[in-house]
């Protein structure tokens, strides 16, 4: 079974901070990275930058919107794809990820929301 997991964060906050701080938070991430990496579980990581558009149908036409498109404080940072048994193993496999790993994050209101996959499709 597939999982997409989004990492949130509460960009404002991190934004705040001096450059060479969330540089320091950064590289903290680093071996949390290998030990998730290294599960095997792991089918795609990406990070994902703040730029977003939201496109939706109004009319009969398509509309494009500036984003984030959710009005909340967190927005999402990242987005990963694992393969797991069950949801209960998901857990255990995106526990492993720099987001919950690292107490830095805390602070910075980072946090993963996991959803399974209900179809997948890959262009051939």
């Amino acid at each position: 079974m597939q999982f997409l997991c989004l990492g949130y964060l509460e960009a404002v906050k991190m934004d705040a901070r001096p450059k060479d701080e969330i540089e320091a938070v950064m590289k903290e991430c680093s071996p949390h990275l290998d030990n998730f990496y290294n599960s095997g579980q792991v089918i795609v990581d990406a990070g994902l930058a703040s730029e977003s558009k939201c496109l939706r149908r109004e009319n009969g036409r398509v509309k494009v919107v500036d984003g984030p498109f959710i009005e909340t404080k967190e927005m999402i940072g990242s987005a990963f794809l694992i393969e797991a048994r069950d949801m209960e193993e998901a857990i255990q496999i995106a526990s492993l990820h720099p987001t919950v790993q690292i107490d830095a994050g805390e602070q910075f209101g980072w946090g993963i929301e996991i959803r399974p996959i209900h179809y997948f499709k890959i262009r051939e």
